[in-house]
Order: structure tokens, then sequence, then C-alpha cells
């Protein structure tokens, strides 16, 4: 019985070696395919070509101003675009937009947008932000005898007062949302907006604080109300095409240093204080 059982082992491991001479050389695991190379940033493109285009809107003081008629701008995110091309070494083209089409001319007219844009959500649906470079909110300003009457939502959301505001942007979001009973003038310029209330066409205008604050400046008629404790919390970034997490990274680094070594308050300060 044992004689036949290495027999029969034999004769197995006879035939496993006739099959494996018979077979070919054993064949090598294909290599592994190679990743996708990563999509070029839009901060390539910029220096490739020697131009970056900034979208502003250029009607929201003191971050972004359009003089039409000399075709002339200024304000602190104008400066900081500026210095923004100057660090990357290339030449700044400012084109303007409005707080409507702001979203659709990223990445179509211009390559980031910058002039006092505040964060939302909804904006960041479709598009990227840098890191944020000051904290804002929405309150009144109103005529300086007016101040008492409007503290409170409460009270400017009563019948006959009517809180004039520009359309597309954050602001009138905010009334929409707020205002049911008091009368929104929608005024299409945001540069003459003020002129409205001063003239007596409108009661107040609900806006940034930081807006409030400048304006009260420049017309000792206005007051803001409360600027230092607004109804809202938010912040202002720099909007930039979605995805383009290189770019983001390039922007957020250059912003980091503009606000460390007095870059950026050298522009502030004298609008702000």
């Amino acid at each position: 019985m044992t004689a036949r059982i290495v027999a029969g082992a034999l004769v197995a491991l006879a035939l496993a070696l006739a099959a494996g001479c018979s077979a070919g050389p054993a064949t090598e695991p294909a290599p592994a395919e190679a990743p996708a190379p990563t999509a070029g940033s839009l901060l390539d493109e910029v220096r490739a070509k020697g131009e970056i285009r900034v979208c502003s809107t250029g009607d929201y003081r003191p971050f972004t101003y359009l003089d039409k008629a000399t075709g002339t701008w200024e304000g602190i995110d104008i400066d900081m675009a500026g210095d923004l091309a100057a660090k990357l070494g290339v030449r700044l083209t400012l084109v303007e937009t409005t707080w409507g089409t702001l979203l659709d001319d990223l990445g179509r007219t211009c390559d980031i947008a910058m002039g006092g844009i505040s964060v939302t959500t909804d904006r960041a649906q479709r598009a990227f932000y840098s890191d944020p470079y000051l904290v804002d909110g929405k309150t009144p300003i109103t005529r300086c005898e007016n101040v008492d009457r409007f503290q409170t939502l409460e009270q400017i959301d009563q019948p006959g007062v009517r809180a004039v505001v520009n359309p597309g942007g954050t602001n009138e979001s905010f009334v929409e949302a707020n205002l049911e009973r008091a009368e929104i003038v929608r005024h299409p310029d945001n540069n003459t907006i003020f002129e409205e209330i001063l003239a007596g066409r409108a009661d107040l205008m609900i806006t940034d604080a930081t807006e409030t604050r400048w304006q009260q400046q420049q017309h000792p008629e206005l007051c803001a109300v409360h600027p230092e404790a607004p109804f809202t919390f938010s912040e202002k970034a720099y909007l930039l095409p979605r995805g383009d997490v290189v770019l983001q990274e390039w922007v957020n680094t250059w912003l980091r240093i503009a606000r460390n070594d007095g870059t950026y308050d050298r522009f502030a300060r004298p609008r702000l204080g």
C-alpha cells in the first residue's frame, strides 16, 4: 500500500514539472496606471500672460470707487489689488462689475474679485474665498436726528418707514429677509444712494458698519447707528474661482503677510482711522 502511494506521488510530481516546463514565462503584473496630470492653476496662467484681471464694483467706499468721468479707481481694496499684482510681478487690470453679476463675471472677465465683498454661504457654493481680512455686519445709517428712532429692526420695520437699498448684494438680501411692513426703496447707484437720505427721499439705509462709519465722516448730517454692535456678523474677503486651491493658497499667503507687515494698515488707516 505504501509503495503505491509513493508511486502515485512521484507520477503527480512528474506531471507538474512537465506542465511547468511547457508553460511560458510567468506574466508580470501590469504597471500601475500613472496618475492623471493635475490641471494647471490660474496662478500659472496669470504669471505667463503678465496680467491679473481684478473685478470690482467701484461703488463701495472705502473699499472700491470708480470715478467714471476720469476712469480713476481708488479704495482700500484697489490699493491691495495693486500690491497683489506687484507681488506677482504682473500688471493690474481693473474690470468694473456689479453686485448682481459679480459671480458670473468671476472667471469670465476677471481672475479675482476684490472690493468689500461679504462672505456668504450662497457665494461660497459657486466660488472660493480668501481668508477674511475684516469683521463687519449690517447696521443702519440715518440722519442724526433720527438715530433714536431706528435702533432696532422692530423700530425700522414700521409702515411709513422708507429703507433705501442698492440691488443685487447682501444689503438687499438682508432687508428682504427682515423688513415686511417698511417700504424698501431700491436705488441703482450705490455712489449716490446716501444722497437719498440727505434729500429726505428715504429714512435710512442698512449696510455694512464699515461703510456707515466712512459715510458719516463724509456727511456730517448722517450718523451710523450702533456700528460697534451691528445686527449681523459678517466678514470681508476676496473672491476666487472655485476649485483653484493653488491660487487660493498663494492669495492667502500674500494676504497674511500684508496683514502683518503693515501693508494693509497703510492702505486702510487713512480711510478707516
